[in-house]
């Protein structure tokens, strides 16, 4: 008995995981109201997607709906033992600035976050200083 509930126990975790796992790998799109920064790089307004290079989930590839700008972006994992919410965008804005920071898939409990650039971690030092804090901005998404 006490056999078959740790198998049990072993094999849902593993379905959880593969099903994270492939949610994580679909594309999304998402039309992004503002100009942002990502790697360093000013990227203009309009509708991206953003999916997987290669077998990792470490590289993603940014790419314009129009076709006239592709990107190659590195990413760490990042966790949430809830589930996100939605899929979604999540920039990090400061002042009239913003970063990409984050990409998450509905359900999804491990999501891709962008490091930060030496520019955004100056700004939030300046405003820290300022006693002021960064607006975290959500953009829905959705599967490609």
């Amino acid at each position: 008995m006490k056999r078959q509930a740790i198998s049990l126990i072993s094999l849902l975790s593993l379905l959880l995981v593969a099903g994270s796992a492939i949610a994580q790998s679909a594309p999304v799109r998402s039309n992004i109201p503002f100009d942002f920064t990502v790697e360093g790089k000013t990227v203009p307004a309009g509708t991206y997607t953003i999916g997987h290079v290669g077998r990792g989930p470490e590289l993603l590839l940014l790419e314009s709906q129009d076709g006239k700008m592709h990107m190659i972006v590195g990413s760490n994992g990042a966790e949430n033992l809830a589930g996100a919410d939605k899929t979604k965008l999540v920039f990090n804005r400061y002042k009239d600035q913003y970063f990409l920071s984050e990409i998450w898939v509905q359900g999804a409990y491990s999501g891709r976050h962008i490091p930060q650039t030496k520019r955004e971690k100056e700004l939030a030092k300046e405003l820290a200083s300022a006693n002021l804090n960064r607006e975290r901005v959500e953009i829905v998404a959705s599967l490609r």
